[in-house]
């Protein structure tokens, strides 16, 4: 095993737009860490999204700190390409310290008798740190529910991460399932080119007037909320509603987003409902979200009852909250309510600043559930 005797002062995992954000943040304010990212190149999950996705259809990528996000008037253009550049040009400006490819298996407190470390381990290297700073995000974990008959199916099934692009489904009926802003826009991408059919869980909730600073404070808020109470964090679109934006206006009018209620089992030519009605379909396209990807935090025990990891209000305000309440060692950016570009970007300064006051404390100021090993 390659163990490094560097303590760094803290740690980063995951480099993309929450992680860049707080290593930025911790050079400035002079704090030893280093980055440990999974992947091989620089662009967090945006370097992952499919090749359609265009920079036009994005719903948004924040401006890191000191420094403007991309724009292009070319409506062709790539976001898995140009947000991608994006990244490794401000790790190159900033010279923040990105180590990959390194993908990490957990974390956990170091064994050592007195010792409030905590040893991150990625295969056979460990490296030891006072403080965690966790920015990984969703994108590895995405989630498909189970319904009765799946194993059957005999076409094809695949999930967000695995679109390869509208023209991979002409002559197919596509099954589209899932309620969020990424269904709407396959059902924009797919309905022209394709026969299509839309089941969600519930009713679409569709946002009416504009998302203004107001809207989006009190949707955040809400998914605060449950982050507050330790529960699983929610997406924010969950509670902003959707929209149809211009490119997809083509596909409301062929129907696209005539909604259906979620069928009872899977058959294998299509699907059936409990009236017995069935629709044959050739693609199911599960656009059913993602959870966070925090398993390797397991052995630090930061789950609450409730099933999620409880954060600490700031100033009794949990907007903008990033640590741990069982371990305040640990910051989380890019979870709940930043997991988000935008909240993303101002996460990784509060947790600088956390990581900052938690050096600064003594072992004795330190909160008893801090936990030491």
């Amino acid at each position: 095993m390659q163990h490094d005797d560097r303590i760094f002062e803290s740690i980063v995992i995951g480099a993309g737009q929450a992680g860049l954000a707080a290593s930025f943040h911790l050079r400035r304010r002079g704090i030893d860490h280093v980055v440990l990212d999974a992947d091989d190149a620089p662009g967090g999950a945006w370097q992952h999204r499919w090749d359609s996705l265009s920079m036009h259809d994005v719903h948004g990528v924040a401006d890191l700190p000191d420094s403007t996000a991309p724009t292009t008037d070319d409506p062709h253009a790539r976001a898995n390409v140009v947000v991608p550049a994006y990244f490794a040009d401000y790790e190159r400006r900033h010279d923040l310290p990105v180590v990959r490819p390194v993908r990490v298996d957990r974390v956990e407190p170091d064994p050592e008798p007195g010792s409030d470390l905590l040893v991150v381990h990625a295969g056979d290297r460990t490296w030891r740190t006072r403080t965690l700073v966790n920015a990984t995000g969703t994108w590895t974990r995405p989630f498909v529910p189970h319904y009765p008959g799946q194993e059957s199916f005999a076409g094809r099934q695949l999930h967000t991460v695995d679109f390869p692009g509208p023209e991979h489904f002409t002559g197919q009926r596509v099954l589209v399932v899932g309620g969020g802003a990424s269904a709407v826009q396959f059902l924009g991408e797919l309905a022209p080119v394709t026969d299509t059919l839309w089941v969600t869980r519930r009713p679409p909730v569709w946002r009416t007037g504009d998302f203004d600073p107001g809207a989006g404070l009190a949707a955040v808020t809400l998914v605060e909320e449950r982050v507050r109470a330790g529960l699983p964090p929610a997406s924010v679109v969950s509670v902003t509603g959707l929209m149809l934006r211009p490119q997809e206006q083509r596909a409301a009018e062929l129907g696209a987003y005539e909604r259906h209620p979620m069928f009872e089992r899977i058959e294998p030519h299509g699907v059936r409902w409990a009236d017995g009605h069935f629709e044959p379909v050739d693609v199911i396209l599960w656009a059913t979200g993602f959870r966070p990807a925090v398993t390797h935090l397991a052995p630090l025990d930061l789950t609450s009852e409730h099933g999620g990891i409880q954060l600490l209000p700031v100033r009794g305000n949990v907007q903008g909250a990033t640590t741990a309440a069982r371990d305040r060692r640990v910051q989380l950016v890019g979870y709940g309510p930043s997991a988000s570009t935008i909240g993303a970007s101002r996460a990784g300064r509060q947790a600088a600043l956390a990581v900052q006051r938690c050096l600064d404390s003594t072992p004795a100021e330190r909160p008893a559930d801090a936990r030491p090993a």
